[in-house]
């Protein structure tokens, strides 16, 4: 198992140290106790030896402790040096020194068995020979060092296997929620995709029952040129997200959301005891389908986070439109500090199913405390190009349309009734 990586933004990042202040208190700490361990063994024994040499030793000795993290092996190599220094100078009392069971520790924690076994080795020898004064030990000195380590060394390797344990099961608890929250996106967007593709064929039938009636016809196929790219754009997006083992719903669906129902959200945050604004800025414009319901989806869950975390607040939600690029700003400004935790580390998967919806229109999505208090969720979504403009320059215009009764259009079920654009629409 290989190192851990430093986290960004701790204080050994900040500080530009291989070290954290954790590390320098633990290495003071274990130092201190050390030292003053082997002085009032001395004492004890009724030895007057050099107490001051011994002393400097013991501190000498816990300096290694703040590469411990960075480089466990060589700082448990450079810590029994000193170790075995001391216990030359010393009275010869059996004891496992703190330093040594910090560095032991920490080789435990991050090495493989072979390598925790050859520094259990090496520390017992090195605990022995000094504490004997390289004679033949006594058999209390003989024990009691290869026995410290052990115990060390297992503590060390159950703690890291309970460790690999627990992130195995949070990455496990994490893929799962990521494919959930997939499969629940790939349901709405086949919804959508589905909707289009009725309107194609709806539209080719009254292309065809209408030849003679070239503004109709010309009306149609615009729309079915607008559903047929959008279902096209869809279907990519579907195909990233493809979802399998899927039960059909019992119930079909309700018509899905999209932006312009972010008003009436925000009614409903309100009615929840949430107070919410809403602002938009630029000017506004249909959005596809699928994008307004992700924008919909990540204003409500950001809402509802509101709710059940930040306490007596008020919110407010931001629409930007620029030219290729819809953002999306939700903050509010609770009392109470926000989680920071990621979502797996607390059970939720909120934050994991607003960046998955984002990631899928190829925006990007950040939840950050904000620093005047409260939770602020900023999403940046690309817009596609206006079509409009485009269809209209690439039919030819219409011929004048002959007078006389409007021709019958087919219905569904085989009935005839009267066409308009807005029907065909």
């Amino acid at each position: 198992m290989g190192r851990p990586q430093q986290e960004p933004g701790t204080a050994a990042a900040r500080d530009g140290v291989p070290w954290t202040h954790a590390d320098a208190l633990v290495a003071v700490a274990a130092g201190v106790l050390d030292a003053v361990g082997n002085l009032l063994f001395g004492a004890l024994d009724g030895e007057r030896g050099p107490g001051l040499p011994v002393f400097l030793l013991a501190l000498l000795a816990a300096l290694p402790l703040l590469a411990r993290r960075s480089r466990p092996v060589p700082a448990l190599a450079a810590v029994l040096v000193p170790s075995a220094a001391a216990d030359l100078l010393g009275p010869g009392t059996p004891h496992f020194g703190v330093v040594l069971t910090v560095a032991l520790y920490s080789v435990a924690r991050v090495s493989s068995p072979a390598t925790t076994a050859a520094a259990v080795l090496a520390t017992s020898v090195a605990t022995v020979l000094g504490q004997g004064h390289f004679r033949v030990p006594a058999w209390d000195v003989a024990v009691s060092a290869p026995c410290s380590a052990l115990l060390v060394a297992a503590a060390g390797l159950a703690v890291a296997r309970w460790q690999r344990e627990v992130a195995a099961n949070r990455q496990l608890l994490a893929d799962r929620a990521v494919a959930e929250e997939r499969r629940r996106i790939a349901r709405e967007l086949h919804d959508v995709v589905a909707h289009h593709i009725t309107t194609m064929q709806l539209m080719a039938g009254g292309a065809r029952a209408n030849l003679a009636d070239p503004e109709v016809v010309r009306d149609a196929l615009v729309t079915l040129e607008s559903s047929g790219r959008l279902a096209l754009r869809e279907m990519r997006q579907l195909l990233d997200v493809l979802r399998a083992g899927d039960e059909p719903d019992a119930v079909p669906p309700a018509p899905q959301p999209g932006a312009d129902d972010l008003p009436r959200l925000l009614e409903e945050s309100r009615r929840a005891g949430l107070p919410a604004d809403l602002t938009v800025r630029g000017e506004a414009r249909p959005l596809p389908p699928a994008l307004g319901l992700t924008v919909f989806r990540i204003v409500q869950e950001a809402l509802t986070n509101a709710r059940k975390h930040a306490g007596p607040a008020r919110a407010t939600v931001h629409l930007t439109y620029r030219p290729d690029l819809l953002t999306v700003h939700v903050r509010n400004d609770g009392p109470a500090p926000a989680p920071t935790r990621p979502p797996a580390d607390r059970g939720g998967h909120g934050l994991i199913g607003m960046r998955e919806r984002a990631a899928l229109h190829g925006g990007t999505l950040t939840a950050t405390p904000h620093p005047d208090g409260g939770f602020a969720v900023h999403a940046e979504l690309p817009l596609p190009a206006d079509e409009s403009a485009e269809q209209s320059a690439q039919l030819p215009s219409s011929p004048p349309q002959s007078p006389g009764p409007s021709p019958q259009l087919p219905s569904p079920s085989g009935a005839s009734t009267s066409p308009s654009t807005e029907a065909l629409r």
